[in-house]
């Protein structure tokens, strides 16, 4: 029998508790309150809310706690604590969490760290050279501070604008961090309409080594995970106009590979629409990717050099800041309602909900279903192949192929249906120039991996279209 009655249970609807909403102040100015980390510790949730873009744009966020009979309240060390928050990470060396400028001891005492609190916080990672005292802290800014956790001393390490090339407040998006196999990577995920038409590419994802800083990628990336140096992998999510895209670091053999997933949504295409989703570890030793509008089960492990454990769950249209798991449940938290300082007239009040349910609970969402392929008006090498691009858990599929050279072009699908790399060809379409050509994949065919090839150099799309 559970400690808490039928009577004391809170109301919920769907899995969503009004009663431990996050709710931002009337204002004005009124902005959002998004839920932007979520953290269990000793025993409660703590949850790190966070408005748009720092103190002046909006009040009433705090770090908030809830217990395990579901009430919740302000830490009050926190209250007037504004600004925007979404880091989270526990450094068990010295058995300290990091939440927001927050750091929170095994009995809850609770450091504000004053150095941190005026900049946007998006991730919290291990140090390269004290890792047992100290952590990086990266802004939105691009700003990498380090901070010791037992003295709360900070110091600024790095600008990545001038590591990386990148253009600063309200021209970059820096989203997150982490650290493992002596490599600090980050990423931004700078995308608007000049990023769409080929114009510019101010995204990045980056490691530095110990010594040098290497742009891995141009493009916008969203969010970096693992499980340590445990399993042999480092996970980063990001996208182009062609498709979602998870980048993989294998150490086995040192190396990132390309894979590309469909969307299921262009609704996340924008950096400011895409927010915060996230890798993370939901059941024992399994992540789960919430990647451009779909959840999709992640492994840790990768086998030859290969990842092969990627299956799509469901779609969504949740703008989810954060997930964990707590005391047996699946803790969501969104970005639900904003008034975006007058310009969505339809909404007055700030305020954000958590879910909670189980991690199948997913599976209920809607079918898992999306578009996307390795080409998008690209310049392709005759005899290369494409990346890999997903092609097992989903029902209908169909290819479109758009020849945009003045030769015509010999595009050969090949399938892996080990995911192991071997791929083997299926079939093989000819396309005119200035032509499209379709082909319609036999029901219940599907593989691990698809990928095109070219006979011919050409400028070519290709398009997959699941539903």
């Amino acid at each position: 029998m559970s400690s808490i009655d039928n009577a004391a249970r809170p109301f919920e609807v769907s899995g969503v508790v009004p009663s431990l909403a996050q709710i931002g102040n009337f204002g004005p100015p009124r902005t959002e309150i998004g839920v932007g980390a979520l953290m269990p510790w000793n025993g409660v949730l703590y949850v790190q809310n966070y408005n748009s873009h720092k103190a002046r744009s909006g009040s009433g966020v705090s770090l908030r706690r809830i217990s395990p009979d579901m009430t919740m309240e302000v830490v009050p060390q926190t209250l007037g604590v504004d600004g925007t928050y979404t880091n989270r990470f526990v450094h068990y060396p010295t058995g300290r969490l990091v939440i927001g400028p927050q750091v929170i001891e095994e009995d809850h005492t609770i450091h504000v760290v004053p150095e941190l609190q005026g900049h946007r916080l998006c991730g919290t990672t291990h140090h390269l050279q004290h890792p047992d005292t100290h952590v990086y802290v990266l802004t939105m800014e691009g700003l990498v501070f380090e901070l010791n956790v037992l003295t709360l001393a900070t110091g600024l390490v790095w600008d990545l604008n001038d590591e990386l090339s990148t253009e600063g407040e309200w021209k970059v998006h820096y989203k997150d961090c982490y650290t493992a196999y002596g490599r600090f990577v980050v990423c931004s995920n700078e995308y608007a309409e000049a990023e769409w038409a080929g114009e510019r590419s101010r995204g990045r994802l980056a490691e530095f080594d110990g010594e040098t800083w290497r742009i891995l990628e141009r493009k916008p990336f969203t969010a970096i995970a693992g499980r340590g140096e445990f399993a042999g992998t480092i996970f980063a999510s990001g996208w182009d106009r062609a498709s979602a895209i998870l980048e993989v670091f294998t150490a086995a053999d040192s190396r990132w590979t390309r894979y590309r997933l469909p969307k299921a949504s262009h609704t996340f295409d924008h950096k400011w629409q895409t927010e915060w989703p996230r890798i993370r570890e939901v059941e024992h030793e399994r992540l789960l990717l919430d990647h451009h509008g779909m959840y999709y089960e992640l492994s840790p492990w990768a086998y030859g050099g290969r990842i092969w454990g990627v299956r799509p769950i469901s779609t969504h249209l949740w703008v989810l800041g954060d997930f964990c798991s707590w005391r047996g449940m699946l803790v969501m938290g969104a970005d639900n309602a904003s008034p975006s300082t007058g310009h969505n007239v339809t909404t007055a009040e700030p305020q954000s909900g958590l879910w909670f349910g189980k991690t199948d609970d997913l599976w209920s969402y809607g079918k898992a279903a999306g578009w996307g392929g390795p080409w998008w008006e690209d310049e392709v090498t005759a005899g290369e192949p494409s990346d890999p691009y997903l092609m097992t858990g989903f029902d209908q599929k169909v290819l479109h192929l758009q020849n945009h050279g003045a030769t015509e072009a010999s595009v050969t699908v090949e399938v892996d249906p080990r995911g192991d790399g071997s791929f083997g060809a299926h079939h093989v379409l000819a396309v005119a120039p200035g032509a499209l050509a379709s082909y319609v994949f036999p029901a219940g065919f599907s593989a691990h991996w698809l990928r095109l090839v070219s006979d011919q150099d050409a400028v070519l799309t290709g398009q997959l279209f699941y539903t």
